[in-house]
């Protein structure tokens, strides 16, 4: 244990918040898809996402610097845009190009906070985790923070409410000279089975790794040095050679796919002599289930958690959710349901950890549901499928105010935009017309096209697609406002 760790620190150094935003939407699909994560729902607040709700917790400019987002390209302009909602500054928005677990991950978050605050602290959040109480969470992080000034490398216990068998458990060791509520840790261990989980329930030196951790930038890059260099090379080759436009960092793809597939834990807390833990009540989840939902959820005199238009007769301890019609369940005891607007999920409430069994079904099928759902999110708004068949779709366009798609053209495809409200300028090869309410226009295949709202309003357009084929990726793009061209 290094000298340091053994002497009381100031806890008065900033602290960078690190949210990681990744996800492959399979644990709580059909809610949740690749394209369009758990993080970025709103799952648990009826008012903000699972990142909003992550990104309010640090808040609080006295104690936190703006928070830097790392999160998977394809989900970029969904997370700009929830950001903007919140209207709070931010570090900015680093793009992975590759999944590489979260080691890689916090080596060029360090990287890139080190080059303006070396002595700084970073607290790397998953952005998807639900915390109930808030004050609670910010105190065990002045605890965190004051180990973490002294060198420490300091990871948060979960104080087990049940004897978890899907999590992994730390075991505290000796208390942290001079600093309450602070210990060594002693050992990591894996997801026990459940006469472990219960022992360790019982014996009080055991908690669950939440995965979220509080580092000295510094320390973190000379332990990642000592114990994994080729990450931290790969890290700063790909921070090296990133780019940047608007609010984004492109980390380089090649640099960083040298990185290895390696968790914070697994690369440096394992093997380091700086670890400790701090445990802590926070009303914690990981939200790795429907079942966590429930448990967490507002419950009726039956057991019930019921949202969104549903109806539930002589039944107990379900979850029912539905985001389109009206779902109704009789009879049952324990089960999830799940109603979205191209899929429902029915499932019995003790096997919905194996809903990703599912969601792999429906990717070897070729299934375009694992991915997206009907509503499909863009930098200017979003469409959404309405109604499709031999050589014709026809969806919803909604382009926000100021908005514009990219300057455009198909091979396979023509299409007829109406305008349903607001007002449309659109450009059509050399012309620009301007459209109001109930007006159209034919783009026909191999048209050079951009459809912009020039107006205060949102603008809603029907558009109906013909053609031999109707693909997303018959797409070129000329020019672009949001660097996709």
């Amino acid at each position: 244990m290094p000298e340091s760790l053994n002497k009381p620190a100031s806890s008065s150094l900033r602290i960078h918040p690190v949210l990681l935003s990744g996800g492959s939407g399979t644990r709580l699909w059909p809610m949740s898809r690749e394209r369009y994560p758990k993080q970025l729902l709103k799952l648990v607040s009826p008012d903000r996402s699972m990142l909003q709700e992550t990104v309010a917790r640090v808040a609080d400019r006295g104690r936190f610097a703006p928070p830097l987002i790392i999160c998977n390209e394809q989900h970029r302009f969904v997370i700009a845009e929830q950001l903007r909602e919140m209207a709070l500054t931010h570090a900015g928005i680093m793009l992975e190009p590759v999944a590489r677990n979260t080691a890689p991950a916090a080596a060029v978050a360090a990287l890139q906070i080190a080059e303006h605050d070396p002595d700084g602290l970073m607290l790397i959040l998953p952005a998807d985790h639900l915390i109930r109480d808030t004050q609670a969470f910010q105190e065990a992080v002045d605890r965190a923070a004051g180990a973490a000034a002294g060198g420490g490398l300091a990871t948060f216990g979960i104080v087990p409410t049940a004897p978890e068998t899907g999590y992994g458990y730390i075991e505290r060791g000796t208390p942290f000279p001079k600093l309450d509520g602070v210990f060594r840790v002693s050992a990591f261990v894996e997801k026990p089975d459940r006469s472990r989980a219960e022992d360790f329930l019982a014996g009080g030196v055991h908690f669950w790794n939440s995965g979220m951790f509080l580092f000295p930038v510094r320390r973190y890059i000379e332990e990642l040095k000592r114990f994994e260099p080729g990450i931290l090379a790969a890290a700063e080759a790909s921070l090296a050679k990133a780019g940047r436009d608007l609010d984004f960092v492109r980390l380089d793809p090649a640099s960083f796919a040298e990185a290895r597939n390696l968790s914070i834990d697994y690369a440096v807390m394992e093997r380091t002599d700086c670890a400790v833990v701090v445990p802590a009540e926070l009303g914690w989840t990981d939200v790795g289930a429907w079942s966590a939902l429930w448990e967490v959820g507002n419950k009726d005199a039956q057991g019930n958690v019921l949202i969104g238009d549903v109806l539930a007769e002589q039944s107990s301890g379900c979850y029912v959710r539905s985001e389109t019609v009206l779902t109704t369940v009789l009879g049952l005891d324990d089960v999830v349901v799940v109603v979205t607007d191209d899929a429902i999920m029915v499932a019995s409430k003790d096997k919905v950890q194996d809903v990703k069994k599912l969601v792999e079904r429906l990717r070897a099928a070729g299934r375009e549901e694992p991915l997206d759902h009907r509503r499909v999110h863009r930098p200017w708004g979003f469409y959404q499928h309405l109604h499709g068949g031999d050589r014709f779709q026809v969806k919803r366009l909604t382009v926000a105010p100021g908005c514009k798609l990219s300057l455009q053209k198909h091979f396979h495809r023509a299409e007829h935009w109406v305008v349903v409200n607001g007002t449309a300028l659109v450009t059509r090869d050399t012309e620009q017309i301007l459209l109001r309410e109930n007006e159209s226009v034919y783009l026909p295949a191999g048209a050079v096209h951009r459809l912009e709202n020039p107006g205060k309003v949102p603008l809603n357009v029907i558009e109906v697609q013909s053609g031999a084929y109707l693909g997303e990726d018959d797409i070129v793009r000329i020019e672009d406002t949001y660097g996709r061209a």
